[in-house]
């Protein structure tokens, strides 16, 4: 059994950036939501909707932003970026997933002898690795993943459950006997620093490359089709797709359920809501 971890806020205050208002001393071993909180748990308050069980909380300290106005009745850790804070906050008390922290490939994975794994990757049960794949240093691919041929990831990636990178692209010449296949020619080149939500499927390219580049976060179930480029620090919700062949800039964000058309083009810095279809190119940043 695992041991419980405290903290003092001094110490969360220096992980976080944050400034203590109230016991710099005071000890907390959890963190929790405002409505569940205990007296020995950390919140944080990053949407006004919650604002009203502040004064109701048990939580020993609650992190707020800079405009948030202070009273007496408890701790406070003041951040310029509450949500960031929280982030940083969750670090410390993630429970320990001994076949990932201590880097392994599990008996059961199938790794091609025409791939190449690199120092420090994890591999989880079950998981197959095709050929002609890269596997770059510290990489973690957790169980039940296909990583089927043609396909490079980059250094500190992480592959959620059952995603399958490198599939074959949505291909057919339509003739009078039928459909024929265009066989996928390209590779699947993800870049450093991805992570890719449980059962996703990217398609590794026709002629060009599949491309998602450094720094992008993906959600569970999506689609990204052949020929994307998706560019870096992009993320994207749960079930969402891109057609084939669309090129997309920098800082993309996509809330779920929504799509983008294929061959089209899409600037840096824009952000599209939940239910949203794409189906023109956009060149201007912003919100849609």
């Amino acid at each position: 059994m695992s041991q419980t971890k405290e903290y003092t806020l001094s110490e969360i205050a220096e992980l976080t950036g944050s400034k203590i208002v109230g016991n710099k001393s005071s000890v907390v071993n959890n963190i929790a939501t405002l409505q569940n909180a205990t007296k020995e748990s950390i919140s944080f308050l990053t949407n006004k909707k919650y604002q009203k069980y502040i004064k109701t909380t048990s939580a020993n300290a609650v992190i707020v932003a800079t405009n948030f106005k202070i009273d007496n009745q408890k701790n406070y850790l003041v951040s310029e970026d509450p949500y960031l804070a929280y982030a940083k906050l969750t670090t410390l008390f993630k429970k320990p997933i001994f076949e990932f922290d201590n880097p392994t490939i599990h008996p059961s994975a199938v790794i091609s002898n025409r791939s190449q794994i690199g120092n420090d990757v994890s591999i989880g049960a079950n998981v197959v690795i095709g050929p002609d794949c890269i596997i770059g240093n510290h990489v973690i691919i957790k169980a039940n993943c296909s990583i089927v041929q043609d396909v490079e990831i980059g250094e500190y990636s992480v592959i959620h459950n059952g995603s399958v990178l490198g599939s074959d692209g949505f291909g057919y010449a339509p003739s009078k006997d039928g459909y024929v296949k265009i066989e996928q020619l390209g590779k699947l080149v993800i870049g450093r620093d991805v992570e890719i939500g449980a059962s996703c499927t990217i398609d590794r390219g026709a002629l060009d490359n599949t491309e998602i580049h450094n720094g992008v976060k993906l959600d569970n179930q999506i689609q990204i089709a052949h020929n994307v480029v998706l560019g870096e620090n992009s993320a994207i919700a749960a079930s969402c797709a891109i057609a084939g062949s669309t090129i997309i800039g920098k800082n993309f964000q996509m809330g779920g359920l929504s799509g983008v058309l294929g061959h089209l083009s899409v600037c840096d810095d824009v952000t599209v809501g939940a239910h949203t279809l794409i189906t023109k190119s956009i060149n201007k940043s912003g919100n849609y």
